[in-house]
């Protein structure tokens, strides 16, 4: 059995019909290490960066394999264990070591494990699941990101392999990164979604460069990276699938990596409405305590209401992709609702806070700029929108 067996469930956990046993203990498990080995360093993180060791950690844990085989040293789970660990890492309220994690398993290393060659997946994948190799995913360039066509990184075939010229731009894990899925036209500029293809690329091949680490608003925590890819050699077997198919890779991985932001979008906001209900409950003004005030509390309340519904949204979505429904609709759905909720909560959580919210020594100031991203990074609110028009 894998790492998460043996491991009872926490008595506090959110019992659903969406979630086996394992899914609890996974729960449970993710919980305590969220306590004992983020929560007591991640300030630290948010001035110097992650570190390296917290994410061998994690995957000396088994995080990292939730979603791979056993020979891979993973658990073999679900969508639904996806969502479980993300929703987590969101209650962290440390969201920049939250995507770190959730890039490298749900975004970047499925391109491996989905479209890698045997001789790939061996290589790497036991690394990948191990902690000891981290992932990012190059597809967002200055002027494409959801527009996945618009890419105008070129990939030209030569005798000897293939040379990368262009620039990626806001790429999460970006500057820590061991290997990189990059996307890169293949085929004409011009040339639609069959021109796209999916490249992996190590760390240290010469012509591939850091451009500079890009200083954010938010996930502090996290490191983001523009790339440079400059007359980049890299071999034929670098290819991830094959040439031309890169495309549909990406968007088959976008409703999984939507439903994951989801998840921690809910998990962010419910950490908020908790700390900010004990803040409310201790703190008087006007000689009793802010959550006596009727207005604040049913504001509260609603915001409750609303993030369990998001909450339950994004289960369904992850429950019916993991039994190999079409959740396009859904996911497209789950992802603006949430992402726009959360901001719409740590509104309300700041704004109760009073003064004290808007000190950066505070957990819900923190908070409310990692939320910003969360309408924007994954695809826009205004993009899912359109998904989901699309099938009205």
């Amino acid at each position: 059995m894998n790492q998460i067996a043996g491991i009872k469930p926490d008595a506090s956990s959110r019992r659903s019909p969406y979630f086996s046993e394992e899914h609890e203990m996974l729960r449970a498990q993710v919980r305590r290490f969220v306590e004992s080995e983020i929560k007591p360093h991640a300030l630290a993180w948010e001035a110097q960066g992650y570190s390296r060791e917290v994410l061998r950690r994690m995957g000396s844990l088994g995080f990292f394999g939730i979603r791979y085989p056993e020979a891979y040293g993973g658990s073999d789970m679900d969508t639904l264990g996806s969502v479980v660990f993300a929703e987590e890492l969101g209650r962290s309220t440390f969201s920049g070591v939250a995507i770190t994690a959730l890039v490298h398993t749900d975004m970047a290393s499925v391109h491996v494990f989905n479209a890698g060659s045997e001789a790939q997946k061996s290589r790497w994948m036991r690394k990948i699941v191990g902690g000891e190799a981290i992932c990012a995913v190059a597809v967002t360039e200055p002027d494409a990101g959801s527009d996945v066509k618009g890419i105008r990184t070129t990939a030209r075939r030569t005798a000897d392999g293939y040379v990368l010229n262009g620039a990626k731009m806001f790429i999460t894990n970006g500057v820590h990164a061991d290997i990189y899925c990059v996307a890169a036209k293949t085929g004409p500029i011009d040339g639609g979604s069959k021109a796209v293809t999916m490249f992996l690329v190590e760390k240290g091949t010469p012509g591939f460069r850091v451009g500079r680490a890009l200083d954010k608003h938010g996930w502090r925590s996290s490191d983001t990276a523009e790339l440079i890819f400059e007359n980049c050699l890299v071999p034929h077997d670098a290819v991830l699938g094959e040439e031309g198919a890169g495309f549909y890779a990406i968007m088959k991985n976008f409703q999984n990596e939507r439903t994951v932001i989801g998840a921690m979008a809910m998990g962010e906001a419910q950490a908020a409405l908790d700390l900010t209900v004990d803040y409310l409950k201790t703190r008087r003004a006007f000689g009793a305590p802010l959550w006596d005030k009727q207005a604040i509390r049913q504001r509260i309340a609603m915001r409750a209401a609303e993030v369990e519904a998001g909450r339950q949204l994004v289960y369904s979505a992850a429950w019916r992709d993991a039994q190999g429904h079409d959740v396009t609709r859904e996911v497209s759905m789950a992802k603006a609702y949430c992402g726009e909720l959360v901001n719409a909560v740590m509104y309300d959580c700041l704004q109760f806070h009073g003064g004290i919210g808007f000190m950066r020594e505070s957990t819900i100031e923190r908070m409310a700029r990692d939320a910003r991203v969360q309408s924007i990074g994954g695809g826009a609110s205004e993009v899912m929108l359109e998904e989901v028009a699309k099938r009205l």
